[in-house]
């Protein structure tokens, strides 16, 4: 399997985040990418190439221009009005009932006006970072429209949160959504989307929407209790064209294989009756029970039944690194799923 990763990432290091009413070092850091990176190499799953540059255009076809104008230059104004010496994060946002007509001149304005939360700090070299995981995906889009049965884009920073033009959740681009609409672009008549990480893909599911060419599926913990709160739930299933084309799979803190593997067994059965080409898979292995901000109990040995299981659903797969923040385990349990994706 070709594993598309670029040294960039390494450019986008917050130094903190807000949780639990403080502000704490952040969970998602170039550790993670690296750790990924280093068992992909000691169990040999494939060549590990850096990615094609793509240009601006894939961005547009997903995201709002006005949105990808204010990430390229976030940080260069939050450092005229406040210096480098912190990370860039919002003070506040547009609320229910408020006006959101006019994106404010000030850099605070528009921090909140395009981001739902404050754990998601802009730095130095958060835009091309982004922009790289977004060429990984890309690349790896490619490969699959070249004839590859599958492709990994070892992304960071993830993507599956941010929206059409918000962002939030650690991402800033949203790269399986980018990756989708490039197969959809490059021929494929539909493609499928499912999303495995323990949060709920909201910016895909906002992106997608409309879309009844895009099927997105999610497995997620529940949104009544868990990030990002305010969508996610079994109800929302599109609308106009969209209507029917999204599938939310609501799971409860504590759950294991058992249960996991039945609401992935309901997700393959409607992929498979989508008539997808392609399926892009938002591979997030913070469901492992040892994850710090997770309340999910799957073991590393199961991470190879879930690349098993993502296999049978016999469709080109792209794999999208997502969300995980067990970091000494995090090699291990991505290796599993590629693993047993590819011996099945």
């Amino acid at each position: 399997m070709i594993v598309i990763h670029s040294e960039e990432h390494r450019l986008q290091a917050g130094r903190s985040e807000l949780n639990d009413g403080q502000l704490v070092p952040c969970y998602e850091k170039p550790a993670r990418a690296d750790i990924v990176r280093a068992r992909i190499e000691a169990v040999g799953l494939g060549p590990i190439v850096e990615p094609t540059r793509h240009g601006f255009a894939p961005l547009e076809r997903v995201h709002d221009a006005g949105y990808l104008g204010f990430l390229r230059t976030a940080w260069d104004d939050w450092v005229t009005e406040h210096g480098a010496d912190i990370d860039a994060l919002p003070l506040n946002w547009v609320a229910p009932g408020m006006a959101r007509r006019r994106v404010p001149r000030s850099i605070d304005g528009r921090l909140g006006f395009y981001s739902f939360d404050a754990g998601t700090p802009i730095t130095a070299g958060t835009w091309r970072a982004a922009t790289a995981a977004a060429d990984s995906a890309l690349t790896g889009a490619d490969h699959l429209r070249a004839g590859d049965r599958s492709a990994f884009a070892l992304c960071r920073p993830p993507g599956h949160h941010a929206g059409h033009a918000f962002y939030g959740g650690y991402c800033f681009l949203n790269n399986a959504a980018i990756a989708a609409q490039a197969l959809r672009d490059g021929g494929a008549t539909r493609v499928a989307v499912l999303d495995v990480d323990y949060h709920h893909g909201n910016g895909t599911q906002e992106i997608f929407w409309e879309r009844g060419d895009v099927l997105f599926v999610s497995l997620h913990a529940d949104p009544i209790d868990e990030f990002p709160y305010f969508c996610g739930h079994a109800d929302e299933t599109g609308t106009g064209a969209g209507d029917g084309a999204n599938l939310n799979l609501t799971l409860p803190w504590g759950t294991d294989w058992g249960g996991y593997a039945r609401a992935l067994e309901t997700a393959a059965a409607r992929i498979g009756g989508f008539g997808a080409d392609a399926l892009v898979l938002s591979l997030g292995a913070d469901t492992y029970g040892g994850d710090p901000i997770s309340r999910f109990r799957l073991l590393s040995e199961d991470f190879l039944r879930m690349g098993a299981a993502i296999a049978g659903i016999g469709l080109p797969t792209l794999f999208v690194m997502e969300g995980g923040y067990a970091v000494d385990d995090l090699g291990v349990n991505v290796a599993n799923v590629l693993t047993g994706f590819l011996d099945a």
